[in-house]
């Protein structure tokens, strides 16, 4: 264990700093949860646009926590927390102020890092001014409760900012002359600003001792990661055949194998692979991703596919996601007891049953469709996800203590902090994959249904042809735009705009049709999104009935979480 050094500064304003800083990342890195039917109406984005929005803050996190945790203990965590607050606080303006798809991409991306930096960083702050092992438990259990706080407060935030803040267009139909949403990120971009004015009173800490930044293995675990992400993201609208794509797995492939050989001879590595010799180990760490992947896959489908699709306002998914977010934050002190007295590989088994259910009851309901039109009511989701966000109040709190249990002593606080990292990955590849699934089968489902249409109208084959490229989503938030391009290839290609006319008024006439087909094919994509996240909690429940160790079944003593919390922090 490396030694800390702390410096002088106020001890209260490094707690409340750190709290802050915490709650505060967690926050922006949930607003895409009840805005992304927001941001689909507003930017008239493409499937992949809205999985970049979602997805891009979690990869930043999963790419960089591990260097900035490093990086704080070699030159000084309190450098990391002013850097880490000014990076949320620019991506939350770009983010506010985007007019584009791709603006709001970049602000995301920005804040991500941000958070990427105060996660880490905020834990490590507190921990190194609290020497007490029973003192330190504490604190940090405060911690997770502002981060699970952050989750909570995001959707209602979203929500009232929507409802109070919008100013609708001076027409029906017209777009907003301004959109309550933006509010949302100059909140976050405030509690930046009081973020690095309290951590500037703040202790500095580090720990150099032992500590080494893993260059080689850092780049190709990062690029390897956002080229195999990329790649999936870019499958939403190319498909898993295009050339891109599939350039894309490859180098992130290479990456990958070549972060494994560097991680085996490196004397400091970025991650231990020879934990994975430990079979339960290595399940566990398998249940980490898939487990979580299943969460969050469940948690975009439903951003999607009932408030983009289905039409829902904001406040509604704003309470849908307190739903989902809100037993973290309120089982903590239930889970904290459980794992004392209960094994918490039972926990973990429970967790994960839970969020299964969630997903096959999901699969089987009605998607695609606004309540208005006979779609499901927006109460019709509310038991389903508490079962998720109960699941994952469970599992979320449990996988530490499994992972633990399966290793040595000395092993302990590597085998936590990988867990951790494994946990964010699946995150990540939860929206990143889900929506390929989604709107790939939406997709190749509403093909046929297209050209059934279409042809109905009698629009010429060149014209159902043109037409047949676009997927759902683009009739459903851009149609205005599929007909000024479709209008303007007819004009390239010396249609009279006579028969242009005719064309934009035929599809202006099968315009519900269209739309009602793009919806119910997109809902049937999100089913089986729902479908294969209940099979992959199934999958992860029943793989934890193999974990065995030195205490697989045993319940974790105090003593053992504050050494963990210990060594994870170092680790």
């Amino acid at each position: 264990m490396s030694s800390t050094t702390a410096g002088a500064g106020s001890a209260k304003a490094t707690f409340v700093a750190a709290y802050i800083a915490v709650t505060l990342a967690q926050i922006t890195n949930a607003f895409p949860g009840a805005l992304n039917g927001q941001f689909a109406a507003e930017f008239h984005t493409s499937g992949a646009g809205l999985t970049w929005i979602s997805s891009i803050f979690v990869i930043a996190i999963v790419v960089f926590e591990l260097t900035f945790g490093v990086l704080g203990d070699l030159f000084g965590r309190k450098k990391l927390l002013y850097a880490g607050a000014g990076f949320i606080f620019i991506g939350t303006l770009v983010a506010g102020f985007a007019t584009t798809t791709g603006i709001m991409i970049l602000g995301q991306a920005i804040g991500g890092i941000g958070a990427g930096v105060l996660f880490p960083i905020s834990l490590s702050m507190i921990a190194a001014i609290t020497p007490d092992l029973r003192a330190r438990s504490r604190v940090i259990a405060t911690w997770a409760g502002f981060l699970s706080l952050g989750a909570v407060i995001s959707p209602v935030v979203a929500g009232i900012a929507v409802q109070l803040f919008t100013v609708p267009g001076a027409t029906a139909g017209a777009p907003n002359a301004f959109s309550g949403w933006r509010v949302t990120y100059y909140f976050a971009a405030a509690i930046a600003v009081i973020v690095f004015l309290i951590a500037l009173r703040s202790k500095d800490s580090s720990a150099p001792e032992g500590r080494k930044l893993d260059i080689p293995g850092q780049v190709t675990l990062a690029l390897g990661l956002i080229a195999a992400l990329c790649a999936t993201v870019q499958a939403v609208d190319a498909g898993f055949g295009a050339p891109e794509v599939i350039a894309g797995y490859v180098i992130g492939a290479v990456l990958l194998v070549a972060f494994v050989i560097i991680e085996l001879k490196a004397k400091v590595p970025l991650i231990h692979l020879s934990l994975f010799k430990n079979p339960s180990y290595a399940i566990t760490s398998i249940v980490a991703v898939t487990g979580m992947f299943a969460f969050l896959a469940i948690a975009f489908s439903t951003s999607v596919a009932v408030g983009a699709l289905g039409g829902v306002e904001t406040w509604m998914m704003a309470v849908l996601f307190v739903f989902i977010q809100g037993p973290a934050f309120l089982l903590i002190p239930v889970v904290g007891w459980l794992i004392h007295r209960v094994s918490p590989r039972w926990m973990l088994t429970a967790g994960f049953l839970l969020m299964a259910a969630c997903g096959y009851w999901m699969a089987s309901l009605h998607l695609g469709t606004p309540q208005a039109f006979g779609g499901t009511p927006w109460t019709a989701f509310i038991i389903p996800l508490f079962l998720l966000g109960i699941g994952f109040a469970l599992t979320v709190g449990s996988i530490t203590a499994v992972a633990i249990n399966t290793v040595e002593p000395n092993y302990i606080g590597m085998a936590s902090a990988t867990t951790n990292l494994l946990r964010d990955l699946g995150f990540a590849l939860g929206p990143v994959v889900g929506s390929a699934i989604a709107f790939s089968v939406g997709a190749a489902i509403f093909a046929p249904q297209l050209g059934g249409v279409l042809t109905g109208a009698a629009l010429p084959p060149e014209a159902v042809a043109g037409l047949s490229h676009v997927p759902p989503l683009g009739f459903l938030s851009g149609w205005e735009g599929v007909i000024a391009q479709f209008s303007a290839g007819m004009h390239a290609g010396g249609a009279p705009q006579q028969a242009i006319d005719a064309a934009a008024a035929a599809l202006a006439q099968s315009k519900g049709s269209i739309q009602g087909a793009a919806g119910v094919s997109l809902g049937s994509g999100f089913q089986m999104v729902y479908m294969i996240a209940g099979i992959a909690a199934t999958a992860s429940a029943a793989l934890t009935l193999f974990i065995s160790g030195r205490k697989a079944d045993v319940p974790v003593t105090e003593a053992e979480l504050e050494e963990t919390i210990t060594d994870e922090v170092v680790a």
